[in-house]
């Protein structure tokens, strides 16, 4: 058939004829309305970087010289439950010279695994009191994987492969690192069960929160309105900046994910100091020069809880932006990649059920 005996018709009535045909099929055209990956036109407007700065959360010293932060109400006779800093401890491989130990609390290529094991006793001193309370890990693959610990040497010889891990038993307390990702700690008041949760942006589009819930409810038969949630110190809205690739994998999983987003100016100390070498020829002569995209990493994780059931009130944002405070937090795109690992644990007291 040749090509010019196809009539031209405009787009509108292009897809009028395809959404006859559908219609006479029993379906439905979607109701995208822009190209994927490309941030919607009603998106937010462009914002401040210092409109989403988080303040830092409220920590505790311990008397081991540990700072760490408790979750504000979680004083359960029966519940461990906590988010490490990277203040006190043994480790230098990330510090100035001189300067006091820190918190490492993982096992990186540059620090002594030694003092990464001594790190990991003191936290769990200030958390249980009892340095010698059993820390279970995980080998973690930015999933969605979640698995089941029964005992407190379930990952002595190989930590298991996932980014979630869930428990009902006592005497041990579950751990996931971050240095810059978002913790999320659950516990089910009723049944006294606990999970931690390791959700970057890759985990966090897999839905591993929701999912975890869901395994919770499988597997203690837990109810939403008996569970509880805090989601730790994390890399914030501020200063997380991610490509539209990114964008495109949220909006592909939820209906919400332009709210999700900002398009931020993010502060540039060189350009204030010197604004003759940012001039352009858009007026007024040095014009800011398209903003960041960024994403909430906190936000989503919340909604992923209430979309499992949790109330809002039971969910704890802890607070505090681990690239904006490098002075209490290890934060991986502060340093560059040269950052120890902080640890969220929680876990179940022995001999103290219910």
């Amino acid at each position: 058939m040749q090509s010019s005996s196809i009539p031209k018709i405009s787009d509108a009535h292009a897809l009028q004829a395809v959404d006859a045909r559908l219609r006479d099929s029993g379906l439905v055209r979607g109701p995208r309305v822009k190209p994927a990956g490309q941030v919607a036109a009603k998106s937010p407007d462009h914002a401040e970087k210092e409109n989403f700065t988080q303040s830092a959360p409220d920590s505790q010293i311990a008397a081991n010289g540990v700072r760490w932060v408790p979750v504000p109400g979680w004083d359960f006779p029966w519940l461990w439950s906590g988010f490490s800093t990277r203040v006190g401890g043994m480790s230098h491989a990330y510090c100035a010279e001189g300067a006091p130990g820190e918190l490492n609390l993982g096992f990186t290529a540059a620090d002594d695994r030694n003092l990464v094991v001594q790190n990991r006793r003191l936290l769990a001193e200030a958390v249980t009191g009892d340095s010698a309370t059993p820390m279970v890990t995980l080998r973690q693959v930015h999933s969605n994987l979640i698995v089941q610990a029964a005992r407190a040497d379930a990952a002595r010889q190989r930590p298991l492969k996932a980014d979630g891990i869930m428990t009902g038993k006592p005497g041990f307390l579950l751990a996931v690192q971050t240095a810059d990702c978002i913790p999320v700690l659950v516990a089910d008041r009723r049944r006294s069960a606990v999970a931690a949760f390791h959700a970057g942006w890759r985990g966090t589009v897999k839905r591993i929160v929701e999912l975890g819930v869901g395994r919770m409810r499988f597997a203690f038969g837990s109810r939403p309105d008996d569970l509880i949630a805090a989601i730790g110190p994390g890399i914030g809205a501020c200063c997380y900046s991610v490509g539209h690739e990114v964008f495109s994998e949220f909006e592909s999983q939820f209906t919400y994910a332009a709210e999700l987003f900002r398009e931020v100016y993010d502060a540039n100390p060189v350009r204030e100091k010197y604004p003759m070498l940012f001039l352009t020829q858009r007026p007024p002569g040095h014009s800011k020069i398209g903003p960041g995209l960024h994403v909430d990493l906190i936000e989503s994780n919340r909604r992923q809880l209430l979309a499992a059931g949790l109330k809002p009130e039971s969910i704890q944002v802890i607070g505090g932006c681990t690239q904006c405070r490098p002075d209490l937090f290890f934060s991986h795109r502060a340093s560059r990649g040269h950052a120890g690992r902080m640890m969220a644990v929680i876990g179940i007291r022995k001999n103290s059920r219910g």
